[in-house]
């Protein structure tokens, strides 16, 4: 992997191409991978050398922050953006499926070894049997919110085609109007539709 990326830095570095985050992501969840504590370690000295300012960024579903050495590799990085789309688990099982065994008051008690620095990204939809607008439901997702307190919030909706037919999407203005509480706290957000 290394060698792979320094590879393309070096590349796109003599074609003038600029970097502006280098971000690990995709089909899967990339802590999961044994050696995801030396990627980290890797990426971040050779983004030192080739690309300075840009920022690495990791999105994960945060169900392995529990694990030492993974959270220490996150902690490292300059994004650890963390997933949560829903307060309980019987929600969380409808809108992620999750391995079995998946609880979201583990995952929320591991983030909080972040102390408030990570970004929290959350998904807002809704169906025929699960709704983020619904009053209780998103009182459950703020009060994690405040409980976690992270340096930034990401809430997007739908933007692709999905496995689950009848999936509805929030447009900008309704995810605004839904956690604009949370911004009149003081909570950083970004809102993509």
């Amino acid at each position: 992997m290394r060698a792979a990326l320094e590879d393309k830095l070096s590349a796109c570095l003599l074609e003038g191409v600029g970097i502006d985050s280098i971000t690990f992501s995709g089909d899967g969840e990339p802590t999961l991978n044994s050696d995801f504590p030396q990627i980290i370690d890797d990426t971040l000295a050779l983004r030192d050398i080739y690309y300075p300012k840009a920022a690495v960024s990791v999105l994960s579903n945060a169900t392995r922050v529990g694990d030492d050495a993974v959270f220490r590799a996150l902690s490292k990085v300059d994004n650890p953006i963390m997933k949560i789309d829903a307060p309980t688990n019987e929600l969380a099982a409808l809108i992620n499926r999750p391995y079995a065994g998946y609880d979201v008051r583990t995952v929320v008690e591991n983030l909080k070894r972040f102390n408030g620095n990570f970004v929290l990204q959350t998904m807002f939809l809704k169906s025929d049997s699960f709704d983020s607008s619904e009053s209780s439901v998103l009182a459950a997702w703020m009060d994690i919110v405040r409980e976690l307190s992270p340096r930034e919030i990401m809430v997007y909706t739908i933007d692709r085609p999905t496995p689950q037919a009848g999936l509805v999407k929030f447009e900008p203005e309704r995810m605004r109007e839904l956690v604009q509480p949370l911004i009149d706290e003081g909570f950083k957000i970004q809102i993509k539709g």
